[in-house]
């Protein structure tokens, strides 16, 4: 039987505070993560390397008529459960950052022409995460630490990124 609102925040912060209930339990840490998604176009390549260069090393991905991909994004925050809430971050809050900070740069656009924040870097799946992450590190709740980054650019291939760590 579920506890009414006011008794189950109570319980949710003695059990946290280490009270009677949670004795020695200290504060949960837990990972939420949000799924997004966006479509975008690009090409792979080097601009000092020869076409043919760039063919042997990129194949297809270096095709002069550009290619996309419809992404997925994951987003994954840890911390602390809020004892009110019983969230550690609002979900809706994620959303609307990474969708501001990332996705509205992103989505339906050239990765090599459209998006300055990927001027001059090879659009690869590893530089675009890496480049995701510097722009959500600093622009999230100080609640919450970005833990880690995995995008999607097949069904079947993907790339983690977790800060450097």
């Amino acid at each position: 039987m579920a506890l009414p609102a006011r008794l189950a925040a109570a319980h949710a912060a003695a059990y946290y505070s280490g009270g009677p209930e949670g004795a020695g339990k200290g504060m949960a840490r837990v990972r939420v993560t949000r799924r997004l998604h966006f479509c975008a176009a690009h090409r792979l390549g080097r601009d000092d390397w020869s076409r043919e260069q760039n063919e042997r090393v990129f194949g297809l991905c270096s095709n002069a008529n550009w290619h996309g991909h419809n992404y997925e994004l994951d987003v994954t925050v840890a911390g602390e459960i809020d004892p009110e809430t019983g969230y550690v971050l609002d979900l809706k809050l994620l959303r609307d950052a990474v969708e501001q900070r990332v996705i509205d740069d992103l989505d339906h656009r050239n990765l090599n022409l459209d998006v300055e924040w990927m001027r001059g870097v090879n659009p690869t799946t590893e530089n675009l995460v890496v480049a995701i992450w510097d722009r959500l590190a600093g622009a999230l709740p100080a609640t919450v630490e970005l833990e880690r980054i995995v995008l999607w650019e097949t069904p079947r291939n993907y790339v983690e990124y977790s800060g450097g760590k």
